[in-house]
């Protein structure tokens, strides 16, 4: 049986990327401008043999079925195609940015994983005015929209305190962190305080729940009933949100890299796409895909594992 809900999950996976990679490559196969004006340059009109020339070398005028087929299997062996802008491989560019993203992604949702579970689990556990501090401190911050909240930032701790730098990705990875610092607050604000409130809410709907009162007749130590019948039986919904915010930072690290001067593929995409740089729109675009895809994939799993009211593979109990 879980051996059969995975590889139903697994086919699931690859329908969804096919279907994405299809829904991607066409959008923008059908999107207005000429690619190759790219390699032309300059202000005067493109020369018509120059340009023939062009769509002949990298098979722009190819149907779109030969088109897709020829980048998906060279997506498939690593081969993403060449940028028209920077007369480099896609490939190459991407790798050379990743780990700055990568980096940025994984620093703001640890942020959001610790900081956002611990203050909704804390409200959700001791209610009163606790609660009511969260609440509105995180629908507050639920509001800021993120460019905002970095603009924010940027004035405290790096004009008005000096205390972290604005600007760059530094050198070595202390002094990454410390560039990034300020990037990843911005970029998990918002979703921190979703995790939060959800958070707060399941802890403080399972407070309340007959099993939980069953223990607490029975002499359990309240530490032992908060971590196996509070907690466990809340991590669902804060799996499930806690992903979605994870996998959501990959699309919003795109306006984070362009305020703090961070060379990333999110700074990549945003630049790609002005010059239209279609190559590396579209492998940035599938990449960003298949992360939020596998993300998805792997709470979903985690939720069944740790949730035995849903077993893996059967009807809930």
């Amino acid at each position: 049986m879980t051996l059969h809900y995975l590889a139903r999950r697994a086919l699931g996976l690859l329908a969804t990327l096919l279907a994405a990679s299809l829904a991607i490559y066409g959008a923008l196969f059908l999107a207005p401008g000429d690619p190759a004006t790219l390699l032309v340059g300059g202000g005067k009109p493109p020369n018509p043999e120059l340009l023939a020339r062009i769509h002949r070398q990298y098979h722009l005028d190819d149907p779109f079925l030969s088109q897709y087929w020829r980048w998906l299997t060279g997506m498939l062996h690593g081969d993403a195609g060449t940028s028209l802008a920077h007369h480099d491989t896609v490939a190459h560019l991407i790798g050379s940015r990743i780990g700055t993203t990568a980096l940025l992604i994984a620093y703001a949702g640890t942020l959001i994983l610790l900081l956002g579970t611990a203050l909704g689990t804390l409200a959700g556990l001791r209610g009163g005015r606790t609660a009511t501090a969260v609440t509105a401190a995180t629908g507050t911050l639920m509001a800021v929209p993120t460019f905002v909240s970095a603009v924010l930032l940027i004035w405290l701790f790096a004009v008005r305190l000096g205390w972290l730098p604005a600007y760059g990705t530094g050198d070595g990875l202390g002094d990454q962190l410390r560039h990034l610092t300020l990037p990843a607050l911005a970029l998990a604000a918002s979703w921190l305080a979703y995790v939060a409130q959800v958070t707060r809410s399941a802890v403080h709907a399972e407070q309340g729940s007959e099993h939980v009162q069953t223990a607490r007749s029975r002499g359990i130590p309240e530490r032992l009933v908060v971590r196996r019948h509070v907690l466990r039986n809340a991590s669902g919904p804060i799996l499930s949100v806690a992903g979605v915010s994870v996998a959501g930072l990959i699309a919003g690290s795109s306006v984070i890299e362009q305020t703090f001067g961070l060379n990333g593929i999110g700074a990549l995409l945003v630049q790609s796409a002005a010059r239209q740089d279609l190559a590396v729109v579209q492998a940035l675009a599938l990449l960003t895909v298949t992360a939020f895809a596998l993300v998805n994939t792997a709470v979903d799993l985690a939720t069944a594992a740790l949730d035995h009211r849903t077993p893996i593979g059967g009807a809930p109990a």
